[in-house]
C-alpha cells in the first residue's frame, strides 16, 4: 500500500517510484502490475509528469466538469471528474519492473484534497524469468 498526503484540492502526483519499489520487493520478474485509487475522488493516469502538462490537465478536467449546480454537494464534481480519468492502471511487468516508455509516469490526480489517500498496489506473475 502506497500512503500520501497530497497539500491541495487538485494536483498531481507523481508515484512512479514507489510503485517500482513495491513490484521490485514483490519478487515477480515477468507478470502485471495493477495499480488503483482507494478513493472516488482521486485518479490514476500514466501520462508525461512535465510541469505544463499537468497543469494542463488539471485546467481542462475543471473546464470539462466544472465546480457548480451538482445534487451531492460541495465534492460532486470531483467524483464526476475521477470516474472520466478512471481510479486504476494496469502495467506489465518484465525483467522485475514495471515497464514505461521513454517519458511515461504513473500519476496520482487528487480531485478533493488536501487529504491523506491511499493507492493499492498488486503484482501478479512469476518470480523466475523465462
Amino acid at each position: 500500500m502506497i500512503e500520501l498526503s497530497t497539500n491541495r484540492g487538485c494536483e498531481i502526483v507523481d508515484i512512479t517510484p514507489q510503485v517500482q519499489r513495491a513490484v521490485r520487493d514483490s519478487g515477480v520478474i515477468d507478470g502485471i502490475c495493477l495499480v488503483y485509487t482507494l478513493h472516488t475522488t482521486t485518479a490514476l493516469i500514466v501520462n508525461e509528469a512535465e510541469s505544463g502538462l499537468l497543469i494542463d490537465i488539471i485546467d481542462k478536467i475543471r473546464e470539462i466538469v466544472p465546480g457548480v449546480g451538482y445534487r451531492h454537494g460541495e465534492n460532486g464534481p470531483a467524483h464526476l471528474q475521477a470516474s472520466l480519468l478512471g481510479n486504476s492502471v494496469v502495467l506489465p511487468v518484465e525483467n522485475g519492473i514495471p515497464l514505461l516508455g521513454t517519458w511515461q509516469r504513473i500519476l496520482f490526480v487528487e480531485l478533493d484534497g488536501p487529504r491523506r489517500r491511499r493507492v493499492g498496489v498488486k503484482v501478479m506473475g512469476s518470480d523466475v524469468a523465462r
